[in-house]
């Protein structure tokens, strides 16, 4: 059993990382709302300013995880071990890089059609974002919550499977329908950088249901 743990079964917990934590994660559903709203614009010339709003939400992400290790190089007691919070933080922080590099991309390429599959990986992204923040509301209470931190990583787990799905699906129609070799290129990596997106909304799944075998 580590020191941590040990400790803080006997010292007040220190309370500084839910907030910071939750600013995380509104942070990473502010993104993937606008990740959502960039696929579904009918008019490109609104992608610069949908590409910004994106790029602010990862900046104020960037400023909190860097206040969030900050406070765990500074605070003896944690509410869970310093690996989980480090790590919980890290990885909802590299969901908001992969959205932002995906509007990136879509800015930069100008994808000449329309891409068919976008709307719908985006939508899951924003679907396991908003049960990545609804996870971190309820670890305050997690031992009391009757299990709803168990129904956010598995929700987020199924979110993971019908995104494969889109992938195997979506990436096979690409190369048997698109006959410009520049366009495949380009809806190929923006496919790729939403898919990798879903499997790090995963990795934040995997780390909640860490935390909640260890402590709930």
């Amino acid at each position: 059993m580590k020191i941590d743990y040990i400790l803080s079964m006997f010292a007040p917990k220190d309370g500084k990382f839910f907030p910071l934590l939750e600013e995380t994660s509104t942070a990473l559903k502010s993104a993937s709302d606008g990740l959502v709203e960039l696929f579904e614009r009918e008019d490109p010339k609104e992608i610069p300013d949908i590409y910004k709003k994106i790029k602010s939400a990862e900046l104020a992400g960037d400023k909190v995880t860097s206040k969030i290790h900050k406070e765990l190089c500074s605070s003896f007691i944690t509410p869970f071990d310093r690996e989980d919070v480090d790590a919980l933080a890290d990885e909802m922080d590299g969901c908001i890089d992969g959205i932002n590099r995906i509007a990136q991309k879509v800015l930069l390429y100008e994808p000449k059609r329309k891409l068919y599959f976008a709307p719908q990986m985006a939508k899951i992204i924003s679907d396991g974002s908003a049960e990545i923040s609804g996870a971190i509301k309820d670890l305050k209470t997690m031992k009391s919550s009757d299990g709803k931190l168990r129904k956010h990583y598995k929700e987020i787990k199924r979110l993971e499977e019908s995104a494969d799905l889109v992938y195997e699906k979506t990436i096979s129609e690409i190369f048997h329908s698109e006959s410009d070799p520049i366009e495949l290129i380009k809806q190929k990596e923006i496919l790729h950088e939403l898919e990798k997106t879903v499997n790090r909304i995963n990795k934040v799944g995997k780390t909640l249901k860490t935390i909640y075998v260890k402590y709930a």
